[in-house]
């Protein structure tokens, strides 16, 4: 194992100062002069034609400079871009014919301030005439559905199964088989940040200036492609801070209507979330899936084959919701030697607000789907649970391991981990704990799950989608300069939604230039400054722009060896970088320090070696590794490149009164490869778990059959608060991929990719003795409540 200086250690984190001081700048802190605000006007009807829009009582209230509407923006600007090849499908940020869910923006009111904003929103009369409607998605495509959008010919925005072995004949040899229906219930991350974006045109310039709590990739040229501009007359500034994200911050409606409304009017003009905006109209709900499985095994509980079938809601736009379904490929197996695997997956149009990239991009339903496959094994055969993962986990000498979609794993040592967290739950005494509880008259159960979270994406999934789309380049890049001082500043071109970022960068360029990186500057520039990025998204910031950093620090540091080369007059493999100094390997008093080579750089152009830029800066624009290649016609790709695995093991009880849910114990083992920074790690991770209890048992945008949303406050989707989230134990382990410079993985989706299945397997371990199980998320206590009315009814 390497023994590094900095990386691996603990550190504070950079942005910590800023942000415990209050002195974080977000979007609500950008304040331009003259500028306006949005309040916005929503449809009341899941569907509804619009018959017409009478803005006049509105515009005659003081301080409203305008009410735009969905068929002025139309007409004005192109449709949002779709990852789909759906060529008579087009979006707008609002309405303008129809209405296709409830809380769908149909008018924009700009005003002095956001309350004269709201109070016009009010006076604009919309003349609506209500349309039928769907909300479930298996009623949706069933023929004569009503239509989301009947220009595309029905309800499924995507369908395709993909076959990738033996499928039929692993099951009609298989000792035995199984089939079950998971249901992942639609939540999201819920970030207390809403979203935000401040636009700013200037007439004289030709240049929209963008300040947004974004998250999302290809922004600048998604907003300039609607507003019909050129990329390099939008400047989206990354020095915003971003309130929280995991995915769903894209905006890019929001962005385009304030764009359009900055140009039109000639004011920076800001628009920002209220809470039930966000909620109910903001993009930014996650999967929505029904899983229907078949697992085929012998009688020692290995398994042959996979049929996985999933049906998913996007809701009534495409957006990132199909794509989602893409990301599984990349680990249909999870962390088991499954030999072949039928996966159809369906992206169905309903009448619900639209779905968005939430964090895991679908991975974590999937990983569910299948631990609950490995329960049912496990009880179908009287096997232990624990056991069953094991007999099936790939083997840590078999890596690289090519699983049957066409994804190489990159390493890992599976049984280690589990082993370890097993370890540290000490289990004997976990299973005594789980039947005293039981003893007492209450439910308890012991969960398990072994999940994988696949990281430092490709894209790959829409080249798998859509064959149209080409995309093979998915690079992050970093440029790093050190000044006459000798002061070393990182550049780096994201936002930053909490990841650190900047101690990420700091600590690796330390490592590579020996210098201690509380003195190295991270700073973020801005869209027309910056070198290409592909955003924090696919848990993929301390590989590429990990590696990014350490490739430019790279390159410095072979700049400073050859200028030490070039004035000591010797061979630059006799010399050693040492602490910023260059010395002689054999004669270490020969040498050139660190200020000197810097000055060298700076000032002494006469002893630079010939052909060698003055100054130190180097850039580095890195292609995610095994990118680059497009799917198979069978729909075999290398989508991620490395692949980090989590054990985890709580330990519930259940009131049998109540169905009320108490999480006693939690243990997570986990390995991410080499770990920059631990406590960013161990942060992502704590908060993986909390945001998977709560999509286990709590998170759900509810719709009534009127199509109307039931969650759209935090009084009626419960997030768990530090009362339900439990001391979370956590043993780490390092497998080093071979694909990073440092042996990096992902982190970011850690916790989250396993955590909602482990609670499920306890909350079915506990009520396993009275022959119950619930196979639908989230798990609320009034679902616990009947499953348990029912037992007793049943005697």
């Amino acid at each position: 194992m390497t023994e590094y200086r900095y990386v691996s250690k603990p550190r504070r984190t950079k942005e910590d100062r800023r942000f415990v001081t209050g002195q974080g700048s977000f979007v609500g802190d950008i304040k331009c002069h003259g500028m306006k605000h949005v309040a916005l006007v929503m449809s009341p009807f899941p569907s509804a034609e619009i018959k017409s829009i009478d803005a006049t009582e509105a515009l005659a209230l003081d301080g409203v400079h305008y009410v735009l509407t969905g068929l002025e923006l139309e007409n004005a600007t192109n449709s949002l871009m779709s990852g789909l090849d759906l060529p008579n499908y087009h979006r707008y940020p609002l309405a303008s014919k129809v209405t296709r869910y409830a809380g769908e923006w149909v008018a924009a009111v700009v005003a002095d301030s956001r309350y004269i904003a709201e109070d016009a929103a009010e006076l604009v009369y919309v003349d609506y005439e209500a349309l039928d409607f769907v909300v479930d998605p298996e009623e949706a495509i069933k023929p004569g559905a009503p239509l989301v959008h009947p220009e595309i010919g029905g309800n499924i925005f995507f369908q395709r199964k993909f076959e990738w072995g033996p499928v039929d004949d692993d099951f009609e040899s298989a000792d035995h088989a199984i089939s079950y229906r998971a249901r992942w219930s639609r939540n999201s991350t819920v970030p207390i940040e809403t979203f935000g974006v401040v636009a700013q045109w200037s007439s004289s310039e030709k240049l929209l200036d963008v300040w947004a709590s974004i998250q999302m990739p290809k922004y600048q040229e998604q907003i300039s492609n609607a507003l019909k501009l050129s990329s390099n007359s939008v400047r989206v500034h990354y020095d915003v801070d971003v309130g929280g994200s995991y995915g769903v911050k894209r905006g890019i409606k929001h962005s385009v209507l304030v764009g359009y409304l900055s140009m039109k009017l000639g004011y920076p003009v800001r628009l920002i979330e209220d809470r039930l905006e966000n909620m109910i109209g903001g993009d930014a709900h996650g999967p929505d899936r029904i899983f229907d499985v078949d697992m085929a095994f012998d009688g020692e509980g290995i398994i042959k084959s996979l049929r996985m079938r999933a049906l998913d809601d996007a809701g009534a736009s495409p957006g990132r919701a199909p794509l989602q379904l893409g990301k599984p490929v990349t680990a249909i197996v999870g962390p088991y030697r499954i030999g072949s695997v039928e996966y159809e997956a369906i992206s169905v149009s309903t009448h619900k607000t639209t779905q968005e990239a939430v964090r895991g991009f679908g991975q974590s339903p999937t990983n569910f789907a299948i631990e609950v496959g490995i329960d049912k094994v496990a009880r179908f055969l009287n096997l232990d649970r624990f056991e069953v993962r094991r007999r099936n986990f790939i083997q840590k000498d078999e890596f690289p391991y090519e699983i049957p979609s066409g994804t190489s794993y990159d390493s890992g040592d599976y049984h280690a981990v589990l082993n370890k967290t097993e370890k540290l739950a000490n289990i004997r005494s976990l299973i005594s704990k789980r039947d005293q509880i039981r003893a007492e008259g209450k439910f308890a159960g012991i969960g398990i799950a072994t999940c994988l979270e696949p990281s430092g994406g490709n894209a790959g999934f829409e080249p798998l989608f859509n064959e149209k789309n080409p995309t093979t380049t998915w690079m992050e890049s970093c440029q790093v300069k050190i000044d006459l001082n000798g002061s070393i500043t990182g550049i780096i071109a994201t936002t930053s939604a909490g990841q650190g970022h900047e101690s990420l960068v700091s600590t690796v360029i330390g490592e590579v230039l020996q210098r201690n990186p509380d003195s190295i500057r991270v700073t973020r520039t801005d869209s027309l400054a910056s070198l290409p990025s592909n955003s924090p998204v696919g848990s993929r910031m301390a590989i590429m722009l990990g590696g990014a950093a350490q490739g430019a620090s790279e390159k410095i540091r072979k700049q400073l060896i050859r200028i030490a080369a070039h004035n000591l007059q010797l061979p630059v493999n006799q010399l050693e970088y040492c602490n910023g100094d260059v010395l002689a390997r054999k004669e270490p008093h020969i040498k050139i320090e660190w200020c000197e080579l810097i000055e060298i750089a700076h000032r002494r152009y006469h002893d630079l070696p010939d052909n060698m830029e003055p100054g130190l800066q180097a850039r580095h624009v890195w292609e995610v590794p095994t990118g680059g290649s497009m799917p198979t016609p069978d729909g075999k790709v290398q989508m991620y490149p490395c692949y980090s695995f989590e054990a985890h093991i709580p330990l519930v009880s259940i009131d049998p009164l109540t169905g009320q849910v108490t999480i006693q114990d939690y243990y997570i083992g986990h390995d991410c490869g080499t770990q920059i920074n631990p406590h960013i790690v161990h942060g992502m991770t704590y908060g993986g778990i909390a945001h998977g209890i709560g999509a286990a048992l709590y998170e759900k945008f509810e719709y009534n059959d009127d199509g109307q949303l039931l969650a759209g406050t935090f009084m009626d989707y419960l997030l768990p608060s530090a009362h339900e989230i439990p001391k979370v134990n956590m043993v780490d382990h390092c497998t080093p991929s071979p694909l990073t410079p440092m042996g990096q993985k992902g982190s970011g989706e850690g916790g989250y990719l396993g955590a909602p299945a482990a609670i499920a397997s306890a909350v079915n371990d506990a009520l396993e003795p009275i022959g119950s199980e619930i196979l639908t998320l989230p798990m609320r206590v009034q679902d616990i409540e009947e499953v348990l009315c029912d037992a007793i009814q049943a005697g």
